[in-house]
């Protein structure tokens, strides 16, 4: 724990909370229509929040200090959307055991280490070119922000070209600080109405449908391991973290069978707030982000024990500021991916259409198009091997 303690930074312990935020604050609203759609209660949606927080918190905080990584993880943000539209009909003890039934799967997954061997064939153009893709709209939603919200993203961006000019490594920070000043002096809230509560848990043991498994397990356990643990591991290899990705879907997954009947319904590695958490404005030093995984872990457990106030704390920021800040803290990332889908000649062009295909959003038989993005590189690469 010594070494932990001389290795804490103050970049690394913001970039975690920056990632806990962005991740709550930019889909927490469909995990509660998921929830709704399962037949939740509202003490039942609070406790999914605060399943969700512990399981993301606990795996943070412990596959970060285990594998000294920035090992983020994260709730299955597609698959919550999945279940918005396939939960009618299904009673929640059933949804349950959807939720079991997908954590398995991925845990078999994990396991036999095939995940590890699909991953493997994945040249690291292709692979970079992917995440590049799924990145670029929030690099885009600076300048959508912007156009609603004028003022406020120009003082965010402003604030992140002076702060890179002079403090590069708080630089997330600086940008951070600017936007919530700015939202205080130009609103009136009121956070007397805040609520301070924490919820509690409550468990409801599982049932099985065959139907339900096939029509909505599999379709979860698809869309969570394509739109959200490849463009994870995707992240870290970008990084030049080489941590075995099976185990990390291992463990995730286990947390998902554990958790689901809390309302944990899938648990994966995230990628999104993990290129936040592993980028050079982390830390110049990649052997010390890992502390950026222990703060998130953090401050996902604070988040879940306070699932109540923390939505209601999210709903007082507009969208167009976390947007922003989410753009705005993956500019190097983006910028680090394009360059290294395109530096090799012989794969520049399967990486550009491993970029566009994952851009353009297609989802083919309701898979998510980073899958469609690595497939369509591979295929292309394939022939143009052939060829030669």
């Amino acid at each position: 724990m010594n070494k932990v303690f001389k290795d804490v930074s103050l970049s690394a312990c913001v970039a975690g909370f920056v990632a806990v935020l962005i991740g709550f604050a930019s889909s927490v609203a469909i995990v509660f229509q998921a929830a709704q759609s399962a037949g939740a209660s509202n003490d039942i949606i609070v406790s999914w929040i605060m399943a969700l927080g512990l399981g993301m918190g606990a795996s943070c905080f412990l596959l970060s200090l285990w594998y000294k990584a920035p090992v983020i993880t994260a709730w299955s943000t597609p698959g919550a959307a999945l279940l918005v539209t396939s939960l009618g009909g299904i009673s929640y003890p059933e949804a349950i055991g959807v939720f079991v039934f997908a954590g398995g799967l991925a845990l078999l997954t994990g396991i036999s280490g095939l995940f590890d061997k699909l991953m493997s064939i994945v040249p690291l153009p292709i692979a970079c070119a992917m995440l590049a893709g799924v990145l670029f709209k929030f690099g885009l939603s600076i300048f959508d922000s912007m156009f609603s919200h004028t003022f406020l993203v120009s003082c965010m961006l402003i604030s992140y070209l002076l702060s890179k000019r002079f403090t590069p490594r708080y630089a997330v920070l600086f940008v951070l600080a600017t936007g919530v000043a700015f939202v205080l002096a130009s609103t009136n809230m009121d956070f007397s109405e805040l609520p301070i509560e924490v919820g509690h848990f409550i468990w409801v043991w599982p049932e099985w449908d065959i139907s339900a498994l096939i029509g909505v397990g599999i379709p979860l356990y698809i869309v969570t391991m394509t739109s959200q643990n490849v463009p994870g591991i995707a992240v870290m290899r970008s990084s030049g973290y080489d941590t075995p990705a099976s185990p990390l879907i291992s463990w995730t997954a286990t947390a998902s069978i554990v958790l689901a009947p809390l309302g944990g319904f899938a648990f994966n590695l995230a990628a999104i707030t993990a290129a936040i958490c592993s980028g050079k404005e982390c830390h110049e030093d990649p052997k010390k982000r890992y502390i950026a995984g222990l703060s998130a872990g953090v401050f996902y457990l604070l988040a879940g024990l306070a699932g109540t106030t923390v939505v209601a704390l999210f709903s007082f920021f507009p969208t167009a500021m976390i947007a922003s800040l989410a753009g705005i803290a993956l500019l190097g990332t983006i910028g680090a991916n394009l360059k290294n889908a395109m530096m090799d000649d012989d794969i520049r062009e399967p990486a550009l259409v491993t970029f566009l295909v994952t851009v353009s959003g297609v989802a083919f038989a309701d898979i998510a198009s980073a899958f469609w993005g690595i497939l369509f590189g591979l295929v292309y690469l394939f022939v143009l091997k052939r060829k030669a």
